[in-house]
C-alpha cells in the first residue's frame, strides 16, 4: 500500500504571503508614524512662534531606504538640535564671564551689529556711563544720567547744565535666567510611539483580509 499526503494550501506558501504582510505592515506603519511625528514637532515649533526656518530643520528618514522589512525602523531629528532642545528643556542660563546676566531695557535701544547689545558696546556708543545699582530685592541695575530721546531711547543731554537729565535703567542684572519651556517634543514622540503597535495590526489586516 502506497500513501501520498497532499496539504493544500501549501503552508510555505502560506507562511512566505503572512511574512510578507508583515514586512508591508510594519515598513508602512514606521513610515507613518515617523512621517505624522515630523508634522507634529514642526507644529509645535511654529505653533510656538518660532521661526517657520526652525520647524524645518526637523528632518525624517526611514529604513530600510528601499523595500520593506519586519525591523523597519524611523528616525526624526532637528539639524538644528541647541537651539531646538533649548525651548524644548527650559534651561537655566548664567552668565559665563561674570556674576550677572545684563537684560536690556526699552531705553538701550538695538545694537546695530544685529545682536544683543552688551553694556560697553551701549557705552561706546552713546558716550554715557553706567553706574551700577545694587538692590536686594529685585534685579540690579546699570543706569545712566541723561535724557529720552522721542523713541523713549536714553542718550546724552546737549544742555549745557544739568536741566532735564533723569536717571534711566539701562539695564537689569540678574544672577541667572529659567528660559520658559516652550515645547514639549516628548510628549508627541510618545504618542507616535504608543500608536506604532496599532497602526501595524491594522495594517496587517488588512493585507489578511484582502488575501483572503
Amino acid at each position: 500500500m502506497k500513501l501520498k499526503l497532499t496539504i493544500d494550501p501549501d503552508i510555505v506558501a502560506m507562511m512566505q504571503a503572512e511574512i510578507a504582510a508583515g514586512e508591508k505592515a510594519v515598513t508602512t506603519a514606521m513610515r507613518e508614524a515617523g512621517a505624522g511625528l515630523k508634522s507634529a514637532w514642526r507644529g509645535q515649533i511654529t505653533g510656538a512662534g518660532l521661526s517657520t526656518r526652525l520647524g524645518n530643520s526637523i528632518r525624517l528618514a526611514t529604513y530600510p531606504k528601499g523595500g520593506e522589512s519586519l525591523n523597519a525602523a524611523a528616525l526624526v531629528w532637528s539639524n538644528a538640535p541647541v537651539i531646538v532642545g533649548a525651548h524644548d528643556a527650559g534651561p537655566l542660563i548664567r552668565s559665563r564671564n561674570g556674576f550677572w546676566l545684563a537684560i536690556l531695557t526699552s531705553a538701550a535701544g538695538k545694537s546695530t551689529r544685529r545682536r544683543r547689545i552688551t553694556p560697553g558696546e551701549w557705552e561706546r556708543r552713546t558716550g554715557l556711563r553706567l553706574r551700577f545699582i545694587y538692590r536686594r530685592r529685585g534685579p540690579s541695575l546699570l543706569v545712566a544720567e541723561g535724557r529720552l530721546n522721542s523713541k523713549g531711547r536714553a542718550v546724552a543731554s546737549r544742555a549745557k547744565t544739568d536741566r532735564g537729565l533723569t536717571t534711566v535703567p539701562i539695564f537689569l542684572l540678574v544672577p541667572q535666567v529659567k528660559r520658559r519651556k516652550r515645547l514639549d517634543l516628548t510628549r508627541d514622540a510618545e504618542s507616535a510611539i504608543d500608536g506604532v503597535p496599532g497602526r501595524i495590526m491594522a495594517g496587517w489586516v488588512s493585507k489578511q483580509a484582502a488575501a483572503l
